[in-house]
């Protein structure tokens, strides 16, 4: 990863990082406050031998120095792990202390290249702090004392003499707030930051134009925002001018002429991946905006498993493609308007049981070629590319696909399977639009169906169906 990458992630995940920086301090804050104060003494004692030659004074002195070098880190050793020597502080103060407890708040250090201990114990109390360091180093002094007088002499060959007093401790040495607290903003940040690296190489999910371009070559068409009130206002009728959403349908109707100049008549096919995705209400939108425009526009609901564009858009979806194509209404009769925009609209008509043999059908290719002689843009809604082959097939007998692809849901997986599924068909994906953005992105909002084909897709995975239609799509377009 390069560092725009990171900085990438710290600016999508400055949420997830900030929560857990706060989240270590304020435990190490808790921790910090609610810790009983712990104060502590410390003492000193020199260790030097008493043996030497009078005769050669300074060699003595340097042997003895020695000699108390090698002892001392012994006799520190001590002070932490012989329970004789904690009994006897505890014997002589009257402490109510065991001996283990004792030696865990007791420290011993040996100054480098010195015959110097500094013996430091630690206590809640001041004052019993003092007097269990002074007490230690007068015990230590009298173990070495025992331990280095040779039997039968009075004098022992190393002395243990204190040095400094043990010290009366004023300010608590733990907790410290200022180190706690700094350590714990600086691991709350690491690890704030570690945990949204690692989301992020595990999340695979669609979030940004970058991803789109990551995952395939096609153009992206437009954005549009989320917006919680599209469960109540789904189309950009209902909405004022100069609403976000509103906008970004008109950003993506001005892109949408780019595609196929050349073409008299522009058939698109809106589909997604996935259920849920929000294609309904795109292409409703779309189709929608194109009319207000002044384009003559068909919106054709061919989701014919689980219709949804008639409902959002108030008409009947009882008479339509299904009606259409199997001969009961003429074309011209199963048409129906849009008031509010002037948008002319082709329901599902009834839910038949074999909706891709419909859709592949010769009555479905008569039927979009005679609504190529009365419309210059024709919009078709179709059901998701993985669960079913509907989409993929209607895409052949179109001058492309325009998937859909929810932010933070859609995964580069799955949108790199939908395309797989258009190629399978020769079918052409025309680009692509970003739908339910967050605010700060752009405004708007998505509008999906959250229902379930009951259709299990896997990868690879190619239907007879998707094989059997035509292969080739630049032939059609010289046709039309």
């Amino acid at each position: 990863m390069e560092l725009r990458d990171y900085l990438r992630i710290l600016r999508r995940r400055w949420m997830l990082i900030a929560t857990l920086t706060l989240l270590v301090v304020g435990a190490a804050a808790a921790w910090t406050f609610t810790s009983t104060p712990q104060y502590q003494s410390t003492a000193r004692l020199f260790v030097s031998t008493t043996s030497g030659d009078a005769g050669d004074s300074t060699g003595a002195a340097y042997q003895g120095g020695l000699f108390s070098q090698q002892r001392v880190t012994s006799y520190a050793d001590l002070v932490g792990k012989s329970e004789e020597l904690a009994q006897t502080v505890i014997d002589d103060l009257g402490v109510s202390l065991t001996a283990g407890e004792l030696m865990d708040s007791v420290e011993a250090t040996v100054t480098p290249e010195t015959v110097i201990i500094d013996l430091a114990v630690t206590d809640p109390e001041p004052l019993q702090a003092q007097a269990l360091t002074q007490a230690y180093a007068a015990a230590l002094s009298d173990l070495v004392r025992q331990l280095e007088t040779p039997a039968g002499a009075s004098e022992p060959l190393i002395r243990a003499s204190i040095v400094g007093s043990a010290t009366l401790p004023t300010t608590p040495v733990a907790p410290q707030p200022v180190r706690n607290l700094g350590l714990a903003l600086v691991l709350g940040l690491l690890l704030g930051f570690g945990v949204a690296v690692l989301r992020e190489l595990l999340d695979t999910t669609i979030k940004s134009p970058d991803d789109l371009r990551e995952t395939t070559e096609a153009p992206l068409l437009g954005t549009v925002g989320y917006d919680p009130a599209i469960r109540t206002e789904p189309l950009v009728t209902s909405l004022a001018s100069h609403a976000p959403r509103v906008e970004a349908f008109r950003v993506l109707r001005t892109n949408l002429q780019f595609v196929d100049v050349d073409a008299t008549t522009k058939v698109f096919v809106v589909t997604s991946a996935l259920p849920g995705e929000g294609k309904t209400t795109i292409a409703a939108n779309l189709a929608i905006t194109l009319a207000q425009a002044g384009q003559k526009t068909l919106l054709i609901e061919c989701d014919l498993r689980r219709p949804k564009a008639s409902l959002a858009l108030g008409l009947d979806n009882s008479i339509g493609v299904t009606t259409v194509l199997v001969g009961r209404v003429a074309f011209e009769d199963a048409l129906q308007e849009h008031a509010p925009s002037g948008l002319t609209v082709l329901g599902s008509g009834a839910v038949p049981p074999n909706p891709a043999e419909l859709l592949q059908s010769k009555a479905m290719s008569e039927m979009l070629e005679r609504a190529k002689d009365r419309f210059d843009t024709i919009i078709i809604d179709a059901p998701p590319l993985l669960p079913v082959t509907d989409a993929a097939l209607l895409s052949v007998q179109a001058d492309g696909a325009i998937v859909v692809a929810a932010h933070g849901r859609t995964t580069k997986e799955q949108l790199v399977q939908a395309q797989d599924r258009l190629e399978q068909v020769d079918a052409e994906l025309v680009g692509l639009i970003l739908n339910m953005t967050p605010a700060r992105r752009r405004g708007g909002g998505g509008y999906g169906y959250g229902y379930g084909y009951g259709y299990g897709y896997g990868y690879g995975y190619a239907p007879e169906a998707e094989k059997a239609a035509p292969a080739k799509k630049r032939d059609r377009k010289k046709q039309h």
